[in-house]
């Protein structure tokens, strides 16, 4: 059984919408699937006005949280961040940055990746946070698996790269059908690869 790793960060809760999405399309996909949040760096407090960012929190804080060891246990992972300023939010480096002893030791390599993310606005540098944490992955000698345009659906979407969600100005939109049709892809797509390359 191909298995999957979900590793995200989600501040205001749409990365942790999006991981659901990913890990059942992944189960019907036939992988065992391992969806961990990377955890909060943040004190609670500098965030407290925020009441998505708060219940994010609050549902997860206990939650098993994103260890190095969940990437080498993997065949595939799909990684999550938000944008921030057209790259990944800092808790989120702070997690790759943990990740040196495994690279040395060349176990982060030969594995399937992906990405998705989320911003309050369509241009919002959903595109640069996905090709940013790609370079990462090619410093790792993974196995970059975008979806591209490999099913018609991704031409509604409209991300070739991974997948993004337009959060709204108030970071209140829910997912739309053709996001969660473009996470049902890329989860898929992940793990058909994965499994390929893991025989």
């Amino acid at each position: 059984m191909t298995k999957l790793a979900i590793l995200y960060y989600s501040s205001t809760g749409h990365g942790t919408t999006m991981a659901a999405e990913l890990e059942k399309a992944a189960q019907a996909a036939g992988a065992e699937v391992r969806v961990r949040h990377i955890a909060e760096t943040r004190d609670p407090a500098t965030f407290a006005e925020n009441p998505a960012w708060t219940a994010n929190y609050e549902a997860t804080k206990d939650l098993p949280a994103a260890t190095g060891d969940d990437i080498v246990w993997a065949d595939g992972v799909i990684f999550g961040s938000p944008t921030r300023f057209g790259s990944v939010a800092s808790p989120f480096q702070t997690f790759f940055d943990t990740l040196g002893g495994l690279w040395a030791q060349g176990k982060l390599a030969d594995k399937a990746y992906a990405a998705f993310t989320s911003s309050q606005t369509a241009h919002g540098g959903q595109e640069t946070t996905i090709v940013n944490l790609y370079t990462s992955l090619m410093h790792f000698g993974g196995i970059l698996v975008p979806p591209g345009y490999t099913d018609g659906l991704k031409f509604a979407d409209g991300n070739p790269y991974g997948v993004g969600h337009v959060t709204g100005p108030d970071n209140q939109n829910e997912l739309d059908d053709a996001t969660r049709a473009a996470l049902g892809h890329l989860a898929t797509r992940v793990v058909t690869i994965a499994g390929k390359l893991a025989r």
